[in-house]
């Protein structure tokens, strides 16, 4: 059992060790060990092919993760972009009425004890039956972060070709249309354009300190109410105190009981998160190319991703604290607006994906980026989850410092966007190195690369690969694995679907 810690009794145990300084930068991996990494992350990948969508791990998340498909269809399109599409369409066939993609595919051959909340806590099909829960596949009630267009485009893009055969832009489109129908309709509770997110689930950052406050006003669910299972897998040092668990449970529970509507549920946590919000954007962008291929009309997904950059900056940009920050809609504030979380998360840094920033903001979050709040490439190797500097810091609980493989993806890109080649480069060769001696682990201390959580983790396999196929050293094209010859053909998809 996991006790809080000093902080307000949120968070993970105090951690104790000493914090180490590294300031060299990792060397370009030989081309031997390049291609010998290229064959492990495809071997990750199919071991954890489930038949139609691929698990993050078998032991600890044993289903189908919504932002993890679209990280992993990211690299596995570097090995068979038919099974990439196959994982995004498998994901957006559980997708509901009202357009959300749940956070959570379930996976009914699992035992229901593999993993809480479970399926009968849940209870898709008949508690969200009002809001058009699939009838015949359970699901979580909650969303993440909008990752899915651009995966879908970086999908296709792989192999245009194949992808035209199947039709799979034209399946995947309406689907995608109606995710970003719902954020923009049901979760824009603060008014402003922006979309929410309602449970801490839901940016995909799940402990992170900037939940603390809003968490502090929700009263967990009794102690007795659940069992943990992620404690059976994981360190419980390194996970969420049991009294967060409680706050999340109580939230989910909330949610699921006004029938997952959100115009009816309270919404007690209630928060603008900037990643969440800059992968929206990213997406929208996304949408407009797939549009452009379809021979449709971009413009629409354009304007709107304009108009979501502009609220961004209007509702979540801090000159004080050179990035962005989230904003609780739910902390009284003199307009009754909400109030901006002081507390600096990764997700603030993450904008730099949206292309249109206002240059002044993208050299102020170059700034923060290696200044002492993150330290990249000047105290630390890999972007943190969390302030460095922060109170609530610690290098090894879950999203409260830790490095983790997407997000320092996203920040490779971003920089890349951005004119930042040399730093992209170097930020690629530390992740390309820490997979390697991590054997795909889930999460990494920042400083040292050290391995924690998860092994064989899928979107680190994945986004491996992707790392490794856009560099220009010649082993990025190396032969596949044999193992990729055993890939079964995708089960057919009717040409006819249409989303909702």
């Amino acid at each position: 059992m996991t006790h809080p810690s000093a902080r307000g009794g949120t968070g993970c145990p105090t951690a104790t060790a000493a914090v180490p300084s590294s300031s060299t930068v990792a060397p370009r991996l030989p081309g031997e060990t390049r291609s010998e990494l290229r064959r492990a992350a495809c071997r990750v990948l199919v071991g954890n092919w489930t038949g139609r969508s691929t698990v993050p791990s078998h032991e600890l998340y044993p289903h189908q993760w919504s932002w993890d498909s679209a990280f992993i269809a990211i690299g596995l399109r570097h090995l068979s972009p038919v099974r990439a599409q196959q994982e995004m369409e498998t994901l957006l066939e559980a997708q509901w009425g009202d357009g959300r993609v749940p956070h959570i595919v379930f996976n009914r051959a699992v035992p229901l004890d593999a993993y809480f909340p479970s399926p009968d806590f849940w209870r898709s099909s008949s508690a969200g039956a009002a809001a058009g829960a699939p009838r015949t596949v359970e699901t979580s009630g909650v969303v993440q972060p909008p990752v899915h267009a651009l995966a879908a485009w970086l999908v296709h893009s792989a192999d245009p070709r194949t992808s035209a055969r199947r039709g799979f832009l034209a399946r995947v489109y309406p689907r995608l249309v109606a995710w970003h129908r719902y954020l923009a309709d049901h979760r824009d509770l603060g008014g402003h354009g922006l979309a929410a997110v309602v449970h801490p689930w839901e940016p995909g950052m799940d402990n992170s300190p900037c939940w603390d406050g809003p968490l502090a006003r929700i009263e967990p669910a009794a102690a007795g109410s659940f069992r943990r299972a992620d404690l059976v897998h994981g360190t419980a040092a390194d996970r969420p105190t049991d009294l967060d668990y409680g706050r999340y449970v109580r939230l989910a529970a909330e949610y699921r009981d006004h029938g997952y509507r959100d115009a009816a549920a309270p919404h007690s946590f209630a928060v603008e998160d900037p990643g969440f919000n800059a992968l929206f954007i990213a997406s929208e962008y996304a949408l407009a190319r797939i549009s452009e291929a379809l021979d449709g009309d971009p413009d629409g997904h354009r304007q709107r991703a304009a108009a979501l950059t502009e609220a961004l900056v209007a509702r979540l940009w801090s000159p004080e604290a050179g990035q962005f920050l989230c904003r609780d809609l739910r902390a009284p504030g003199p307009d009754d607006d909400g109030r901006l979380v002081s507390k600096r998360g990764a997700a603030g840094l993450l904008p730099l994906v949206a292309p249109e920033l206002p240059r002044p903001i993208v050299e102020s979050l170059l700034r923060t980026v290696s200044g002492e709040h993150f330290g990249l490439g000047t105290a630390v190797r890999l972007l943190p989850s969390y302030d460095l500097r922060g109170a609530a810091f610690d290098r090894y609980c879950y999203w409260r410092g830790p490095a983790w493989f997407n997000v320092n993806w996203l920040l490779e890109r971003g920089l890349r966007q951005h004119g930042e080649s040399a730093r992209a480069d170097t930020l690629r060769a530390e992740v390309l190195h820490a997979a390697a001696a991590g054997r795909f682990a889930e999460y990494l201390d920042p400083y040292t690369g050290q391995g924690h959580g998860a092994r064989d983790f899928s979107w680190t396999a994945a986004l491996t690969l992707d790392l490794l196929a856009r560099d220009a050293e010649p082993t990025a094209t190396a032969p596949l694995p044999s193992a990729s010859a055993h890939i079964p053909a995708p089960a057919p998809v009717p040409a006819s679907e249409k989303g909702p």
